[in-house]
């Protein structure tokens, strides 16, 4: 997930879904599958199927998915699951064709964020009725995870998890330093990154120009009070003084001396797992890795550096693809997966993540280390459901992001650039998605 090549590759990726479900026999923009999804009934008793099922959990998430596969199948006689796991990168390339061709997954599962794209081309079904049957309600949920599985009032995605960005700390260095508790707001940071700095660690905080800094930028504008995106896609607010004075904040790091000039991808965390700063933002699928490396670690929230606490996060969701769709046993065998991993999601949390469900997760994480970042679930912040916004973020955001990072020209010009790009990619977007 931190890999910049997880969004970098999102604008190839979604120009290759719009060339590819272009030329797909009628499932491009306001087409139809011509396929019947059924009703759920709670099981499958058809012939053996096997159901091809694609995922990108390629860290110390992966072992976590696999034992929950391997227990599905040996409760499920006549229905195989074969993983397929894929850097999520490759994942948003592959998906769109290879369903195409008939070679994808069957079932998978892919961010928040996507959804709506891949439902716009008509590569996932609708999933209404498996919701109902399983009994998944908004109840069960934030507003924000359950709404964004809905694209044009129809279902494409069901909750499995949420993970955001959090804060993580070296006990030993806040020991060192005198710090007794995790910074929470932007006076308390300062203070505890001059104590860092006082006790010997020159640069206790690296600000990255490449990933998670784009996320870290969008958090500092929820805190900032400004969305970064209006619900409609139809406008980027970036260049908003929230945004600005987000951007700004971001470079102040190092002009202050607490980060490195030039920090490259993936730097700021082994930097962290080596010892050599104090404290970084990423996200929480990194803590079976940081629990493996055995580092005297700490985890919080991110500090509210603005006026109200907010911090950016997504969620993966499953889905159904047309290719299963267009064959009854495997939608079926799908659907009966799908019901079975929501019912196991508390398991799920030994991954790292949080479970999606509120009925299963604050036993789920209860005594895990992302048990802090569980409890402010109401303060995280998600993009909303417009088709395309991955390659938008990735073309037009990040690179100015960097820009104002490095010090490459003023924030508010790099921003004012990206605004104007990102308008006109989701002008584009519009068009080209039918909507």
């Amino acid at each position: 997930m931190r890999r910049i090549s997880w969004t970098g590759a999102l604008a190839a990726g979604v120009t290759s879904a719009l060339v590819l479900t272009g030329c797909g026999g009628g499932q491009g923009p306001g087409g139809t599958t011509n396929t019947d999804t059924g009703s759920f009934n709670g099981k499958y008793d058809g012939p053996n199927v096997e159901l091809a099922y694609w995922n990108g959990f390629t860290g110390g998430d992966g072992p976590f998915m696999q034992k929950l596969v391997d227990q599905f199948n040996s409760e499920h006689d006549n229905i195989v699951v074969k993983p397929n796991t894929i850097q999520w990168a490759d994942f948003y390339q592959r998906v769109p064709a290879a369903v195409q061709a008939g070679q994808g997954p069957d079932v998978g599962v892919m961010h928040l964020d996507q959804l709506a794209t891949h439902a716009a081309r008509n590569i996932i079904i609708p999933l209404d009725d498996l919701a109902k049957e399983i009994g998944l309600t908004a109840d069960d949920f934030t507003q924000d995870i359950w709404d964004a599985g809905i694209y044009k009032d129809k279902r494409y995605g069901i909750p499995l998890d949420v993970h955001s960005l959090a804060m993580y700390y070296n006990k030993d260095h806040f020991q060192k330093a005198g710090i007794t508790d995790p910074p929470t707001d932007e006076k308390s940071f300062k203070d505890a990154l001059d104590k860092l700095q006082a006790a010997g660690f020159k640069t206790p905080f690296w600000m990255p120009s490449l990933w998670p800094s784009h996320l870290m930028f969008l958090s500092l504008m929820w805190q900032n009070g400004q969305p970064p995106y209006g619900q409609d896609g139809k406008e980027a607010a970036y260049d908003s003084d929230a945004g600005v004075k987000a951007l700004e904040w971001q470079r102040s790091m190092v002009d202050n001396g607490y980060s490195p000039p030039n920090v490259a991808i993936d730097s700021q965390y082994q930097a962290f797992k080596n010892g050599q700063n104090s404290i970084t933002w990423d996200g929480i699928w990194q803590i079976n890795d940081l629990e493996a490396s055995g580092l005297n670690y700490g985890i919080a929230p991110v500090p509210t550096i603005g006026d109200e606490p907010a911090f950016w996060a997504n969620s993966h969701h499953f889905f159904i693809s047309t290719q299963a769709a267009k064959d009854k046993n495997k939608l079926q065998a799908s659907k009966v997966f799908i019901a079975w991993m929501s019912e196991h999601s508390a398991d799920w949390a030994g991954s790292g993540m949080i479970p999606a469900r509120k009925s299963v997760r604050a036993d789920a994480v209860k005594g895990m280390p992302q048990e802090i970042i569980a409890a402010q679930i109401e303060n995280m912040r998600f993009l909303p459901p417009v088709p395309g916004l991955g390659g938008v973020q990735a073309e037009a955001l990040e690179p100015q992001v960097a820009n104002g990072v490095l010090g490459k020209g003023d924030p508010a010009e790099a921003l004012k650039s990206a605004a104007s790009k990102a308008n006109q990619l989701m002008q584009r977007n519009r068009e080209s998605f039918g909507n």
